[in-house]
């Protein structure tokens, strides 16, 4: 009896020591991650930008001067006057439909990386956790999912269904978990067998709370490294199946969809071209740019190591 009291008393220090681990951690990991965006001026412009675009997209319908579908002058107007960027081909204001397809966009790329990790985290948690046939049959499906290319196999999903903006992020998020579903895998696979998880099993925790409150809570760090590059990979997805004509459809602005638009017109008007694309890619490089400082700051064995 007064063994197994020890060894009660054991696992319960073994969590508990967890628990205060974890809550030190996170606060050194925020310290990293604020230090490196003080010493990297590529990540801080990167977040700065963001955090623009970000406010630009909630911000749209009190930033924007016209209404996105109303025509309000001659097509492809020179900017000025009412019009800070010129209008389209159809007389819209260029500025407004910027504005209200950052949030289209933006919402695509964030929405379809939040249901990436929920299934994801959902399907490498089950694998790495309970390891033997079911770790078997859901890493062959994983390994199935990834020998289909992503952009056909969202492209045969929306030639069937007529997309909206819900439809749209299930779609993209429904074909791209596998890479986050890796990651959790092998971190679980690592950390299943640590001694504050041989503690809560041994207190008697049920295997949800294991997983959720044991395991998962320390594989945070690459799972939001993964959503946030997730982020870019989305909105190059919208603006891809946009611009094929299989994302988001006239009159509702994206930069995808605008870029389509603007193809007839690169000879006699790229500016048309020219905005959604600038802002596409910057959008994207500022989200690789500020996963890598993520990456560094929340992963020790990569601290002070080179980006590529």
């Amino acid at each position: 009896m007064a063994g197994a009291g020890v060894g009660m008393e054991g696992s319960r220090s073994a969590a508990a020591g967890a628990v205060l681990e974890r809550g030190t951690g996170e606060r050194r990991r925020g310290g990293r991650l604020w230090a490196r965006l003080r010493h990297d001026p590529v990540a801080a412009a990167s977040a700065v930008f963001l955090l623009l675009v970000t406010l630009a997209a909630v911000l749209a319908p009190a930033l924007a001067p016209h209404d996105p579908s109303a025509i309000i002058d001659r097509p492809m107007a020179p900017a000025g006057g009412e019009t800070r960027l010129g209008t389209d081909d159809l007389g819209r204001d260029l500025v407004s439909r910027l504005l209200y397809a950052s949030r289209v966009s933006l919402a695509v790329g964030v929405g379809a990386a939040m249901l990436t990790v929920l299934i994801g985290t959902l399907i490498g948690s089950l694998a790495g956790f309970y390891g033997g046939r079911i770790d078997l049959a859901l890493s062959g499906l994983i390994n199935l999912m990834l020998s289909i290319p992503t952009l056909p196999l969202a492209l045969v999903i929306s030639a069937f269904i007529e997309i909206d903006l819900p439809l749209l992020i299930l779609v993209i998020g429904g074909v791209s978990w596998t890479g986050v579903a890796r990651i959790v895998r092998a971190e679980v696979l690592s950390l299943r067998e640590r001694e504050f998880v041989v503690g809560g099993r041994a207190l008697g925790a049920r295997d949800s709370r294991l997983v959720g409150r044991y395991i998962l809570v320390n594989a945070v760090p690459p799972i939001i490294v993964a959503a946030t590059l997730q982020v870019a990979t989305a909105i190059l997805a919208e603006s891809a199946l946009s611009y094929l004509g299989y994302g988001i459809q006239p009159p509702v602005a994206s930069w995808g969809n605008m870029l389509q638009n603007a193809q007839r017109y690169l000879r006699t008007a790229p500016e048309l071209a020219v905005y959604p694309g600038l802002l596409i890619s910057v959008t994207v490089v500022s989200i690789n740019f500020l996963g890598d400082a993520l990456r560094d700051a929340l992963d020790p064995a990569r601290r002070g190591a080179p980006n590529w």
